[in-house]
């Protein structure tokens, strides 16, 4: 799955989906995770407002994993930090 923003609504689904495979209550998946609650109802609701951190604590408890394979725009970013290194030492004296 590509992780968007707009994604974040099935991400939800999933972790949702298998804790109740799992055959977990939202108050022992906290436990089992080590967070609240609270958090557990958020990431299943609204993950955009949780902190991937916390997301990836609790999917961890749960036994999933995510992968990161790449930066976008990773070429980009360097080109922009070049031309600025390049514009800061042409400004100096």
């Amino acid at each position: 799955m590509l992780f968007t923003p707009a994604t974040l609504s099935t991400l939800a689904r999933h972790l949702t989906a298998e804790r109740k495979r799992q055959g977990l209550s939202r108050a022992q998946a906290a436990a089992v995770c080590d967070v609240s609650t609270s958090f557990i109802r958020d990431a299943e609701k609204a993950p955009g407002r949780c902190s991937l951190g916390l997301l990836m604590q609790y999917m961890a408890g749960l036994g999933l994993s995510m992968q990161l394979t790449g930066w976008s725009h990773e070429a980009r970013a360097q080109e922009t930090m070049s031309a600025a290194g390049q514009d800061a030492e042409s400004a100096s004296p």
